[in-house]
């Protein structure tokens, strides 16, 4: 297996918010478990398309149980298995959500008493028979959406009274599945068979459940390979792949008729059935998807996935070219972000020109927007106000000619700013939609190139301090200085637009305003509103798990504020190799909770003094790791016209990235000091590239190696 998913294999695992809730891996293109009782079948809260909190599929109750705890659990990504046994009885359960949209669950039982014990089939008071072969349909009405749920419930015949007796010393096995659909698109016939695939099939329950771990898997089969010395980075890997494939979506109506990535699966949300509150990350944001990007690239699927997230956005683009929110039914807010870029970065990869085709209209649309709507006549940076939209609300910044006033809500006492993270992702944009615009020999190239070298003037000019050497947001009119430290500071680094002038910036961020416990905060610890535990001035209005920019240490920026680091590294003779190293290992740390290893578990912020969890959007789905590895800690960078190996000294003796594709060409890049000795298979001695199984490039120490690219069309 490519992604060794068995590195994930752990016991219960559940909300830290809800400890008596357990978690589900897998889950389907529009069903999936938020979380689940400890009770045999498919009870808890369950959501189809967004957050619905279905609290019953189906459940099992028996007469001798009045409890299920203690059950002991074993977790794998693909499926659930759970355990329990009193003096009455032995039960053992396995249960997935199929890509299917099948809730499927195979159950053991065993009466260990002397007197009988019933068994029942629960389901919600939304269903009734469909026949009196044990099959039971309902429909379900999302309130917050415009959809409604079709359900079909499946059991074998044994079922159609919804009860079974287990006589003395009697055991029994049997299977039950529950599919889901929207309401119209498939008959009860349908959903039936389609259900009766998993529960009234001739196979096994150990057939059935090995199917489905078959399929599920092939995910991890299609992933890129990697191995290392590093225990950590190793199974973070993993993790990150399971992410993805956790967060992978296809409503196939509306708005959302393309396979994406959800942000996450809406865990803090509240848990009412039917009656879901709170903010929800599932569904499109454009704000993540090009951190999605990033990563998924690398995947045998980036581009089928990378697509649908496109056509998904485009459909939803606006008449100024800004991208949206959206749920199946309506579309929000615009959030910034860096599309133009990550669609470069991904053609770098699979060198699809077809995708230009449909692509780079929308996203030229999208730069001549950002500056019709956030520009103004003096220069080409772009002004925000309101806080919230460049993903990274309750900055500081935003409050710093004001005071800093004790009460942040009332919106009246911020100062709407021209922002550094705007301004670099508008250039990048406008550099990648320029670069694109070179590959497909469009004539607008030079146009858009040019409007990101005006872009990046401005952002050295204006938004550099000399005295302080920092990065700063600017008064959206005078374009005073607002003297807050923001994270997004180190962004012009990761642009790759700043000179050996500006070097001393990053000194900042290794110092103890940003080099905390957990880094990297997201303002200064010097702000004098700074606050690691994610309130204003001690007020948490937004809760304890509230989103906020004064402080906490986010995943999201820790990306990009890494990819600076090594690129910075890169351009300075290595110099900063030692840093990324320790803070990427700080990150990779933070995918686990309590730094745990056997648990992991990354969330949308952390306390940045300490590390604790500050959310509990576990799987959470804004940040990229995977791309930081290929490219920083293997070396492996594409552009244009050739392969640059040029790794971060991570001090490890060896390691193997394979399995990737560029293009029409089968890439691997292994390492391995001499002496050293691995159980990985033909793993050579130094620093090597192959192309299709042919060494290319051979050092025996990580040093700079170039690869010239052909391709065949």
């Amino acid at each position: 297996m490519n992604a060794d998913v068995k590195l994930l294999e752990q016991g219960r695992r559940t909300l830290r918010t809800l400890p008596h809730s357990v978690l589900l891996g897998p889950t389907g293109a529009r069903l999936w478990a938020d979380c689940l009782d400890v009770k045999p079948g498919f009870s808890g809260t369950l959501d189809f398309i967004h957050k619905v909190n279905i609290p019953l599929l189906f459940s099992i109750s028996c007469d001798s149980v009045d409890s299920f705890e203690p059950a002991s659990f074993k977790w794998y990504p693909s499926y659930l298995n759970m355990r329990f046994s009193n003096g009455s009885i032995e039960f053992s359960e396995n249960k997935f959500i199929a890509w299917n949209d099948c809730a499927v669950s195979c159950m053991h039982w065993k009466n260990k008493s002397k007197h009988k014990v019933k068994l029942k089939l629960e389901l919600p008071d939304y269903m009734s028979p469909y026949n009196d072969k044990g099959t039971f349909e309902g429909a379900i009405h999302s309130q917050e959406h415009n959809y409604d749920i079709k359900v079909v419930v499946s059991a074998e015949e044994v079922w159609k009274s919804r009860e079974i007796i287990l006589k003395p010393g009697e055991k029994c096995k049997f299977k039950i599945a529950a599919a889901l659909s929207v309401y119209g698109a498939d008959s009860t016939a349908a959903l039936q068979d389609k259900a009766n695939s998993y529960a009234s099939d001739s196979s096994e329950n150990y057939e059935t459940l090995s199917r489905q771990v078959e399929e599920y898997d092939e995910w991890f089969n299609q992933a890129p390979v990697f191995h290392s010395s590093d225990p950590i980075i190793n199974k973070t890997w993993a993790y990150r792949w399971f992410i993805l494939r956790h967060n992978l979506a296809c409503p196939g109506i509306g708005n959302l008729k393309h396979i994406f990535f959800y942000e996450g699966r809406s865990h803090k949300m509240g848990k009412e059935p039917f009656n879901p509150t709170g903010w929800e990350f599932s569904k499109m944001i454009p704000l993540s998807s090009p951190l999605q990007i990033m990563d998924v690239r690398w995947h045998a699927r980036g581009k089928e996935i990378s697509s649908g997230m496109l056509k998904n956005l485009i459909a939803g683009q606006d008449k100024d070219g800004l991208y949206h929110c959206m749920f199946v039914d309506n579309s929000l807010a615009s959030y910034a972000n860096f599309i133009g870029w990550a669609c470069y970065q991904l053609f770098l990869v699979t060198r699809d020109k077809t995708i230009l085709e449909y692509v780079l209209p929308s996203l030229k649309k999208q730069v001549k927007g950002w500056g019709k709507v956030f520009g103004n006549s003096e220069d080409h940076l772009l002004t925000d106000t309101v806080h919230q939209l460049t993903g990274k609300e309750y900055q500081p910044s935003y409050w710093y000619f004001s005071g800093y006033p004790d009460d942040c809500m009332d919106k009246t006492g911020y100062t709407p700013l021209k922002r550094v993270d705007r301004a670099i992702y508008y250039y990048l944009n406008a550099l990648g939609v320029g670069l694109l615009c070179k590959q497909a020999e469009d004539g607008d190239a030079q146009k858009f190139l040019d409007i990101a070298d005006k872009i990046s003037k401005d952002v050295l000019s204006l938004m550099w301090d000399e005295k302080t050497n920092f990065f700063y947001d600017l008064h959206y009119e005078t374009n005073e200085k607002a003297m807050v430290k923001n994270v997004v500071g180190i962004y012009p680094y990761w642009a790759g637009i700043t000179d050996p002038a500006h070097k001393k910036g990053l000194a900042t961020f290794f110092s103890p305003e940003f080099d905390t416990q957990c880094p990297f905060p997201s303002v200064s610890t010097d702000c004098p509103v700074y606050q690691y535990e994610g309130s204003w001035k001690g007020n948490f209005f937004k809760g304890r798990n509230g989103c906020m920019w004064n402080g906490p240490t986010w995943p999201y920026t820790n990306s990009i504020a890494l990819d600076a680091i090594a690129q910075q590294s890169k351009r300075s003779a290595h110099a900063f190799d030692d840093k990324f190293k320790t803070i990427f290992r700080k990150f990779s740390m933070l995918h686990y909770q309590g730094s745990d290893l056997s648990k992991p578990y990354l969330v949308e912020h952390y306390n940045s003094k300490t590390g604790e969890l500050l959310s509990d959007e576990v799987e959470y789905n804004h940040s990229y790791y995977i791309d930081l590895v290929i490219k920083h800690v293997a070396g492996l960078e594409v552009e244009d016209n050739r392969i640059t190996l040029d790794p971060i000294n991570m001090g490890l003796d060896y390691f193997d990235l394979d399995n990737i594709k560029i293009g029409d060409k089968k890439v691997r890049v292994t390492y391995k000091k001499r002496d050293v000795e691995v159980q990985l298979k033909d793993l050579a001695d130094g620093y090597n590239l192959y192309i299709d199984n042919k060494l290319e490039l051979h050092n025996d120490l990580l040093t700079k190696m170039v690869y010239e690219l052909s391709f065949t069309d």
